[in-house]
């Protein structure tokens, strides 16, 4: 079941004033310092409270669990303590309504079970073979274009293009513009601060979008029943769950949508991280570039699916931008029963978060934690650390189901990225980070790739 009307109650503040914390000014709560730098606020409040602290921000007084044991303890949730969906409804419910993350339990697990069809090897093949023709087409568009581009609005096009190819799998025709900017206005609105869909604002045009969403993929569904295609959209309308139940076409549409904006937002973060970091440390770049050389394989070759497995440094490389700019900065849940944790009693209906880019930053865990070292993830230095301290995608039960589909799609973009250019940011540059809701660099992430001889 989910929790969104299981009678949970919001704890008064009273029943949380034994755990240490800071509700900032009245009404506004800690909300701009947050969105200003989550990374600094949080470490401030941590420094001054300690691991466990409350805190009040976007309306919310929320419980934060700092740490890889507490990673852990929330994402693992051995005794189905928290609710997912209860703790990403706030911000999620209304244009992504019902999607794999905002279920819970037993739910959830059939759910998954029922989804994870279409992440299974045949249909990954087929994705890549999408993928490389579309960034492949990309990267040489990039290259025919004169002097410094503006990386982050490239990649974020491009990366819903893809989304569009491995999802749907054929030329949209005249519905392609008309959902890239539904599903646009979809997310936009999902993190708007006006929460009310007035004429005019984010939220009433993200309705509108979900309108469109709704229309769109209920019209395609019933065609994808009946067909063979290989995409994301058709394994999910033929999916079926342990009873041989398919998916109604109102699951169909929540959790296409739902994978629709956690592949698309969350991978352009990503990229761009990724792309960032190679720029600042060039001889990364050099060493991934050798071991594509390695390959053997004729340049603007297809990356073949049997051959990701030889490129562990780009792997590696990934995840210590991963690790650095976690593309999801922190992680809300919502306590369905009573609990404890480190000592602090923590009362049924509290909401609680854990924060990736704090643990990601721990020097304890991690030393020189702001070095960008992708050899942190060899099997010989990963030997012993915390299985929850590299949490960049969840989790226990909730561990993103297209984790693998992330890291093929990184290597297949790297592949063919550093295969044909070498990328280069201006002397001195550094990128101003917004970290919050998802992070993105303010500027765009000026760059400019040469094309090698």
């Amino acid at each position: 079941m989910t929790y969104a009307n299981a009678g949970l109650v919001e704890p008064s503040l009273n029943a949380l004033q034994h755990i240490p914390g800071d509700d900032g000014p009245p009404v506004v709560g800690l909300t701009f310092r947050l969105l200003a730098n989550p990374k600094g606020e949080v470490e401030r409040l941590a420094a001054r409270h300690g691991p466990v602290y409350r805190s009040r921000a976007f309306g919310l007084r929320t419980i934060s669990l700092l740490g890889p044991d507490a990673n852990e303890f929330v994402l693992f949730d051995r005794q189905k303590l928290f609710s997912s969906g209860e703790g990403w409804n706030p911000f999620l419910g209304r244009l992504f309504p019902r999607g794999l993350m905002l279920l819970d339990f037993d739910e959830h697990r059939l759910h998954r079970k029922a989804l994870s069809v279409a992440f299974k090897t045949e249909p990954m093949r087929s994705y890549l073979n999408g993928l490389n023709a579309g960034l492949a087409r990309g990267v040489a568009l990039w290259l025919g274009r004169p002097g410094p581009m503006l990386f982050y609005p490239a990649i974020k096009q491009l990366t819903l293009d893809l989304a569009a190819t491995s999802f749907f799998g054929r030329d949209l025709g005249p519905d392609a513009e008309p959902l890239k900017r539904a599903f646009i206005d979809m997310v936009a609105a999902s993190v708007t601060p006006i929460r009310i869909a007035l004429p005019g604002t984010a939220m009433a045009r993200g309705v509108a979008g979900r309108r469109f969403m709704v229309e769109f993929l209920g019209r395609e569904s019933e065609a994808r029943r009946q067909g063979d295609g290989e995409d994301l959209f058709t394994h999910l309308c033929q999916a079926s769950t342990d009873e041989g139940r398919l998916l109604s076409v109102e699951e169909i549409i929540d959790h296409m949508s739902f994978l629709m904006m956690a592949a698309h937002d969350t991978l352009t973060s990503s990229f761009t991280s990724f792309v960032w970091f190679l720029c600042e440390n060039p001889a990364w770049q050099t060493r991934l570039r050798e071991e594509i050389v390695a390959l053997n394989l004729p340049r603007g070759a297809p990356l073949p699916y049997e051959r990701l497995d030889e490129l562990p440094l780009t792997e590696m490389a990934f995840k210590e931008a991963l690790r650095l700019i976690p593309p999801v900065p922190a992680i809300p849940r919502r306590a369905v029963r009573e609990t404890e944790f480190h000592g602090f009693r923590i009362p049924a209906g509290t909401r609680v978060s854990v924060n990736p880019i704090f643990t990601h930053h721990m020097p304890e865990v991690w030393p020189e934690p702001e070095k960008f070292d992708p050899l942190r993830f060899s099997e010989e230095n990963s030997r012993g650390r915390h299985k929850f301290a590299f949490v960049p995608y969840g989790g226990g039960a909730h561990m993103c189901l297209g984790l693998h589909f992330a890291y093929m799609q990184a290597k297949c973009f790297a592949y063919h990225l550093l295969g044909a250019a070498e990328a280069a940011v201006a002397p001195g540059y550094r990128p101003d980070w917004r970290l919050w809701p998802i992070p993105k660099p303010r500027d765009g992430l000026p760059l400019t790739l040469q094309a090698l001889g």
